[in-house]
């Protein structure tokens, strides 16, 4: 944060930014599409100057629209990336979009500025994207906020894709709902040497005067729809600068990472000079080379006249101030450096304080693990107990009960003996009786009337 100390000065640099703003730009056709409003003039289903992708399909080019995700079926996936990369410092990028969907549709729209582009991105998202070196803008429903344009950073050095929190990943956002317009939006990436903005229908968005995009890396917008699908459609996507013939080519990976690596712009335009214009005529960008071109040392009486003795003065004030320069650039860096580290510690720290959270998370629930065991070792204890007083019980039981019951059948349920003779003999002496009669009564004289 830079703090003025006069009124009129922030005047002065407010008008100036605005006139800057305002100065005429430029169309650079190669990064270009759409600005006619039609796609492809020739009536072809190809985007001149980029490449489409897909999945499962290639996306539908259409006379003055690019469908990225259909409408249906879902967990669809669409890429356009431009063929020639972008080589200005300062530069616009609009993109004209529309997203139509159910009433709870998903999926999200990435805007990219990468320095492989299609190589190590292809048709991924933020959230699916391995390492990528560059900028990243998404326009998605984050935390069910009905809309949100955020702003990602990457050297390289991160696995989105592996990474437990991308969202906290987001150096800048703003709420926008984007969805069931009607209408297309406009996404507007402004690059200046003093500040990097973003602006969503001609509204600020956020900015920051930390990032500057270096030349050489490939526009680019991917589009990834879920189980219940949202349809992107892009319209156009224009490119503009200030002036066309200022192309810069790609730095070397070297100097890419020592340009992210400093977040003070003032010394990366000094080391940028220094580079340019190095003393002596010399050319070394190279920091270990300045300290093997030291002057030798000579004795004094090798200088007979006063223009020797300046020249070797002037020579080796240039070389002191060179090696002052290259040991401030070190030391700088190496502040960025511990910065970085420092920060990568924090969140170190963070994650493991997350892990230990879990693990404490992980003790109580042994403890209430340890609990149950306990109940079910005395529940089982208590059963084992009542099954054994319950057989006890029982036997007890039967063994009183047994011996009177054999007394019961051997004496109450046992036949008599004395009632079946009586019934026997009873029956003969009736049978005996009944015959006697019968004879006696065949002897006895008929009486006649």
């Amino acid at each position: 944060m830079r703090l003025l100390r006069s009124s009129t000065l922030a005047f002065g640099l407010a008008t100036t930014a605005k006139f800057v703003d305002a100065q005429a730009q430029f169309l650079v056709n190669e990064l270009s599409f759409g600005y006619t409003g039609r796609i492809n003039d020739r009536g072809q289903a190809t985007v001149p100057g980029f490449s489409i992708q897909g999945t499962p399909d290639v996306p539908e080019v259409l006379s003055n629209k690019l469908i990225l995700t259909p409408p249906a079926p879902g967990n669809t996936r669409g890429a356009i990336w431009a063929d020639q990369p972008n080589r200005y410092l300062t530069w616009v990028a609009d993109v004209d979009f529309r997203v139509n969907g159910q009433e709870r549709g998903s999926g999200n729209l990435n805007i990219w500025l990468a320095r492989r582009g299609n190589q190590e991105i292809g048709s991924s998202s933020v959230y699916t994207v391995n390492r990528f070196d560059g900028l990243a803008l998404v326009i998605d429903q984050h935390s069910g906020s009905g809309g949100m344009v955020r702003g990602f950073l990457n050297d390289g050095t991160v696995d989105f894709k592996a990474h437990q929190n991308v969202d906290s990943l987001a150096f800048g956002h703003c709420n926008y709902p984007y969805r069931n317009l009607g209408r297309p939006s406009q996404i507007k990436l402004r690059q200046t040497p003093q500040v990097f903005k973003v602006e969503v229908d001609g509204r600020l968005c956020f900015e920051s005067d930390k990032i500057s995009i270096p030349p050489g890396y490939y526009f680019g917008i991917t589009a990834a729809a879920g189980d219940n699908p949202d349809s992107f459609e892009i319209f156009k996507m224009v490119t503009m600068t200030e002036n066309l013939d200022a192309k810069y080519d790609a730095p070397p990976p070297q100097q890419q990472q020592q340009q992210q690596q400093q977040s003070n712009q003032n010394q990366a335009q000094a080391q940028m000079s220094y580079g340019r214009n190095p003393p002596n005529g010399r050319n070394n960008p190279n920091e270990g080379d300045a300290f093997g071109d030291s002057i030798p040392d000579a004795a004094a009486n090798t200088y007979t006249s006063s223009e020797a003795q300046f020249a070797d003065l002037h020579n080796r004030i240039q070389s002191t101030n060179q090696h002052l320069s290259t040991i401030f650039r070190q030391v700088a860096s190496l502040g960025n450096i511990g910065e970085k580290r420092h920060e990568e510690v924090s969140k170190s720290v963070n994650d493991v304080k997350q892990i230990l959270s879990k693990l404490d998370r992980l003790d109580s629930l042994q403890n209430e693990i340890s609990k149950l065991q306990r109940d079910l070792r005395d529940m089982r204890n208590d059963i084992n107990m009542k099954v054994r007083d319950s057989e006890h019980a029982v036997k007890s039981f039967i063994g009183t009960n047994h011996g009177t019951m054999l007394e019961h059948v051997a004496v109450q349920a046992a036949p008599k003996h004395g009632k079946l003779i009586f019934v026997i003999i009873g029956s003969q002496v009736l049978i005996v009786a009944a015959y006697i009669f019968y004879e006696r009564k065949k002897v006895m004289p008929k009486k006649y009337l």
